[in-house]
């Protein structure tokens, strides 16, 4: 049985001081806490330590993560972020292959794989992304890119623990634009990553790997997806900038 889980991309938004400020918010929205459901924050780099703290004094019902990593232990690479690194703020997930990252800043998927390889070596947990842009989607390709994607993005990864790994389907047409693919068309890349899932790793694993669906997801549209068998979850984005409204899609998912 795999545990529901909510995550929250808060991007590139709030001070340190507003992201302690929403860390507190949720921390009351969710003060009857949050069943079966795993719930994540995922700040902007200098906000970690704060919502850390945050997450440690209050006691909160939900862990931290990072929205990126780069996949060295140290050296002369600057403005990037090792895995030690965050697990010495606490953070216990990390987002990798967002499509703001490989379309702005030329991620790759080997990137993302190095990336996966690097967080996992260190337990945190890896919440990679895949997604097709809207041309692929109007030429009718668009499992077979994802697929694509999910084979070079989990090559050569040991998985033991499938709740160690997450992935997060986002139809990238969908991100921010207040599109929104429907539940059915998410079932069907869903349930063609866990096939491509089973076929590397076997269906026993594969099954209890966890698949979010991102893109304009939302308190209003969130149950609809989660009717649907390979819908694990969400990977929030601007509803996750309000406490009442990221807290209204963890009780959904409740």
């Amino acid at each position: 049985m795999r545990n529901r889980m909510i995550a929250g991309n808060w991007k590139m938004n709030k001070t340190f001081t507003e992201g302690v400020v929403l860390a507190q918010g949720l921390v009351r929205e969710l003060e009857g806490g949050t069943d079966d459901v795993d719930v994540v924050v995922c700040p902007p780099t200098v906000d970690l330590k704060g919502v850390s703290e945050v997450i440690e004094q209050e006691g909160a019902p939900f862990s931290l993560g990072a929205q990126n990593v780069y996949f060295e232990e140290s050296g002369a690479y600057t403005g990037e972020t090792a895995p030690d690194m965050l697990v010495g703020i606490g953070a216990t997930h990390c987002i990798i292959g967002h499509s703001e990252r490989r379309g702005y800043f030329g991620e790759t998927d080997e990137d993302v794989n190095r990336k996966a390889k690097a967080l996992m070596s260190h337990g945190i947990v890896p919440i990679s992304c895949c997604g097709e842009p809207l041309e692929v989607r109007e030429a009718g390709t668009h499992v077979s890119f994802v697929v694509e994607q999910i084979k070079k993005d989990t090559a050569g990864l040991k998985i033991d623990d499938p709740s160690k790994y997450v992935i997060a389907y986002e139809p990238i047409w969908a991100i921010g634009t207040g599109k929104t693919a429907t539940a059915d068309d998410a079932q069907e890349v869903c349930g063609a990553i866990r096939e491509t899932l089973a076929e590397a790793f076997g269906q026993e694993v594969a099954d209890g790997i966890r698949i979010l669906y991102g893109g304009s997801a939302k308190p209003e549209n969130v149950a609809g997806f989660l009717g649907k068998d390979d819908v694990d979850g969400a990977l929030v984005g601007g509803a996750s900038l309000k406490a009442d409204s990221f807290a209204a899609m963890v009780k959904a998912a409740m």
